[in-house]
């Protein structure tokens, strides 16, 4: 396929389809992510597993070298950022970072917290919760 250049053809991306991370062992990181995280499996293909997680793919593929970093960052949505982080450590999750207030909003606190898959890759997860008028008081 030719590119021609100059062109002004709008570039439209619509969303975020797929994420991929590198592991060094994918059977470990196969359990992490589905028996831990609870991610839905998808398949095999190779030395790659997918997961489902919401409308997003996530890949995780064996390779050579993990390209763990803390330069990149998944976050995860999740609705009670306390129960789940005291869900994942008793299932022996540790936490770089346990759950902590990062901003307060006009409408809500923004809550994180971050742990490392079992190939180092960070992890966040995040809760942003609705500001109500009894919490908004302290």
């Amino acid at each position: 396929m030719e590119i021609e250049l100059g062109t002004n053809a709008p570039v439209v991306l619509q969303d975020v389809a797929q994420i991929a991370f590198t592991v060094l062992n994918l059977e470990e990181a196969k359990v992490f992510y589905r028996d831990v995280l609870e991610l839905k499996f998808l398949f095999d293909a190779g030395k790659m597993s997918f997961f489902q997680c919401g409308p997003v793919r996530l890949m995780i593929g064996e390779g050579e070298h993990s390209a763990a970093s803390d330069g990149t960052i998944v976050y995860f949505r999740v609705t009670d950022l306390t129960a789940t982080a005291q869900t994942l450590a008793s299932r022996g999750v540790r936490f770089a970072q346990e759950p902590h207030l990062v901003a307060r909003m006009k409408s809500h606190d923004l809550w994180m917290a971050f742990l490392k898959d079992p190939a180092g890759n960070t992890l966040g997860l995040m809760s942003e919760m609705v500001r109500t008028a009894e919490r908004s008081n302290k």
